[in-house]
């Protein structure tokens, strides 16, 4: 068993240019120039000290048979980007999918079977449509990188992988999602970047669509923002609007697994307070244990208005890794 850390006072490092590009965000290691002030630590978890998967820990099998109970008619909606070369990606992230010949093999045998293989080269859980796991975001205090549930950069960081919560620890992810389309509740096609989705915005948006949160939900943010992908790729990735810290601590209040969006990290960019860049994934991710999915295609489920539905998605077993690429799915 770790023992319990003493309260340290925070420091986070951050470029504060990468405020305004496109994806999520900061791995682990964060540098650069800024303070934070000082944080109390919000380990242990609830689940205890030594967990590892966070709030899917509320993924119990009620969920799943309260998320097969929304299943009416059997329409499957897909969430998930095409992963294709020029896509929007945060940073220096890059995408390259090769095919080393073709085909690859053969012909075989008195059939000719040929066949092909890919060679695939990139961030693999960091681009695309994206599932952080709770590796990915962390909180330098002092000198020491600080993850949930009190995991230390000293204990997780290794050349092939984190030895502490990779994305292999989630598991499959079935349960109630909810949509909550701010754009419509606007009265807007698109928010334009930098726009602050409150909880006022969130709480309204529900009432008008008839559907409450419930403990255990992953809950999908609708801005509009996805309009631009593969369409205008400088805009979606000079900012974004999303919520802010107030709803982000009301859907923490709500019990809620997962937190996805149309965009490439779910929150407001540039965000309320330019000394804090992505405060709302240091929030939810390290402190809280949330799961984070970005750059969504939520409009095929916003036009059909599917406000509650079954939530699938598995992420890929890349043991150490930060996060998952994969098609989260929405079942009604």
């Amino acid at each position: 068993m770790r023992a319990t850390r003493s309260p340290r006072t925070a420091l986070i490092r951050l470029n504060l240019a990468a405020m305004c590009l496109s994806g999520l965000a900061l791995s682990g290691l964060v540098g650069g120039g800024g303070s934070l002030a000082a944080q109390e630590p919000w380990w242990p978890s609830e689940w205890g000290a030594e967990d590892q998967r966070g709030a899917a820990n509320r993924l119990t099998p009620a969920k799943v048979l309260e998320a097969a109970a929304l299943i009416t008619s059997g329409r499957v909606y897909s969430l998930g980007r095409t992963y294709e070369p020029g896509m929007p990606l945060f940073g220096d992230r890059h995408y390259s999918l090769t095919l080393p010949g073709a085909p690859t093999g053969g012909p075989l045998g008195a059939n000719a079977i040929v066949y092909n293989d890919e060679i695939f080269s990139g961030e693999i859980g960091q681009i695309g449509t994206q599932f952080d796991g709770l590796g990915h975001i962390g909180v330098r205090r002092d000198g020491e990188d600080t993850y949930y549930n009190g995991f230390t950069g000293s204990e997780m960081y290794g050349p092939y992988g984190l030895a502490r919560l990779g994305v292999e620890n989630v598991g499959p992810i079935v349960t109630r999602g909810v949509l909550i389309d701010v754009a419509r509740y606007r009265g807007a096609t698109r928010l334009p970047a930098g726009e602050v989705v409150t909880r006022a915005d969130l709480e309204g948006a529900l009432a008008a669509e008839g559907v409450g949160l419930r403990p255990g939900d992953a809950v999908f943010i609708r801005t509009g923002h996805g309009a631009l992908w593969m369409a205008d790729n400088d805009a979606y990735n000079a900012g974004e609007p999303g919520i802010g810290l107030e709803a982000a601590e009301w859907l923490i209040g709500q019990g809620i697994v997962l937190k996805g969006a149309d965009s490439s990290s779910g929150e407001v960019l540039p965000g309320e307070d330019p000394d804090r860049p992505f405060d709302v994934h240091r929030l939810m991710i390290p402190e809280h244990g949330i799961y984070n999915l970005e750059n969504l295609d939520l409009d095929g489920i916003a036009a059909d208005e599917v406000w509650e539905f079954a939530f699938m998605f598995s992420p890929l077993p890349l043991k150490g890794a930060t996060g998952s690429p994969g098609n989260p799915i929405a079942i009604r």
